[in-house]
């Protein structure tokens, strides 16, 4: 079998398992797993996989820059803003974490809900300037240009002010053995902190994100209450997700 044609079969498994195990796919086609080894790691470097220890998984398309993600799935990402906007009460201390879905969480709060909302990302706060009775802490730092939110050490020692009821979170990469993952690591440092600091945590999980793997590890499943998702994702969610003990929440079309 030709190099072209091994990689062609990986990347079809890749697609129709959400994982390809080195040792396994050599003992099938009877080639030595540093022939597979060597496959995979030339599809990493053109950007078509994720290596992992022992093979490779999906890469996270939502690695990419914020103006290219505003648009990706974006009718999804206005249902699953509505859902998230439901899940919160009256009174409540809420982070809600940057990025295009967060945005929409924003949108559909309802109108005159009283809540207090903390947030690292200029975008979210801006957004949340009609809604007279809601509170803005904004956590300050270093911006981190492609996700527009703040980081950095003076991020950190801002979070450890708060303890909120509860917190949404963005991730690049939803995993059921790799967890939950984003493209940088100061930015997980983020996430991570404010989730151990957090009541209840959710994570926003568009349709792109599911069984994707990124660099920087944000929380093991143990961690997170439940994943917001659209109703066309909340079967392939179940398959993936819902023996790790969150809930998974549908949003209404």
């Amino acid at each position: 079998m030709l190099s072209h044609e091994r990689k062609t079969l990986l990347l079809s498994i890749l697609a129709k398992t959400g994982r390809v195990v080195a040792k396994d796919v050599s003992r099938d086609l009877g080639l030595s797993e540093d022939t597979i080894r060597r496959d995979l790691r030339e599809l990493a470097k053109d950007g078509q996989l994720k290596r992992v220890h022992g093979g490779a998984v999906p890469i996270a398309p939502a690695d990419a820059p914020f103006p290219n993600r505003v648009a990706m799935a974006s009718p999804e990402k206005v249902a699953i803003g509505k859902r998230a906007a439901n899940l919160i009460e009256p009174g409540q201390v809420v982070f809600i974490d940057g990025g295009t879905t967060a945005l929409q969480l924003v949108h559909h709060l309802p109108p005159g809900i009283a809540i207090t909302v903390i947030t690292h990302s200029p975008n979210v706060a801006i957004a949340l300037m009609p809604h007279e009775n809601i509170d803005i802490d904004i956590v300050g730092g270093r911006l981190f240009r492609h996700s527009i939110v703040t980081c950095g050490a003076a991020t950190m020692a801002w979070l450890d002010r708060y303890r909120p009821d509860l917190c949404f979170i963005g991730a690049t990469g939803l995993h059921p053995t790799e967890g939950i993952t984003t493209g940088n690591g100061e930015e997980a440092e983020i996430k991570r902190a404010i989730i151990s600091r957090s009541g209840s945590a959710f994570i926003l999980a568009s349709t792109e994100k599911l069984g994707a793997v990124s660099s920087f590890e944000v929380a093991n499943w143990a961690d997170i209450d439940g994943m917001v998702v659209a109703p066309e994702a909340h079967a392939r969610a179940v398959k993936l997700f819902g023996h790790l003990g969150c809930d998974i929440h549908a949003s209404d079309h």
